[in-house]
């Protein structure tokens, strides 16, 4: 039973750590997806925040700007058709440990443990993240130029993807 239980945890700590994005320089879940792993409605996620003012300040949770939305959909090719009338909620890992004293069940307070983990997790790979720029930095001032290849070669792994850019699709004569 506990095997299952733990793959059961698994799966969800995946899509937890999945569902966390960046967003103004923090890491923070969209309101739809905590209300799908929450098993409620967006709406009656969103209400019960409302309800409850002074649990959630402003550096807790905040609604995203037009700008950041179109810049989610661009980046993780979201509908914009049908579905939300109103911009999502970001909340904070402040924010998603506030939401298990407003959403009392059973299954919310399973789900925020969960979350609280995968914010710990990631937080301690960009931890080692940094740490290992920083004694890559301290290797490359006690070598010489001969490593240098090696160093860029190393640093340029460690950076982030870049966005492909998008391409048009079929035959184009004037190319």
């Amino acid at each position: 039973m506990s095997r299952r239980i733990s793959k059961k945890s698994a799966v969800l700590t995946q899509k937890i750590e999945q569902s966390i994005i960046f967003v103004r320089g923090e890491k923070v879940i969209l309101d739809y997806i905590l209300a799908s792993m929450y098993g409620v409605t967006t709406g009656a996620l969103v209400q019960a925040v409302r309800r409850n003012p002074g649990r959630f300040p402003a550096d807790f949770i905040y609604k995203l700007t037009n700008e950041e939305l179109t810049n989610l959909k661009s980046q993780f090719v979201i509908s914009s058709w049908g579905g939300r009338r109103h911009r999502p909620y970001a909340f904070t890992e402040q924010g998603v440990a506030m939401l298990s004293s407003v959403l009392r069940s059973e299954r919310a307070v399973r789900v925020n443990v969960e979350i609280m983990r995968a914010f710990v997790r990631l937080r301690r790979l960009l931890i080692t993240h940094a740490d290992l720029a920083h004694k890559l930095e301290e290797l490359e001032e006690k070598y010489d130029a001969q490593f240098r290849v090696v160093f860029d070669a190393i640093r340029e792994l460690m950076s982030p993807a870049a966005v492909p850019e998008k391409h048009r699709i079929g035959f184009h004569p004037d190319e």
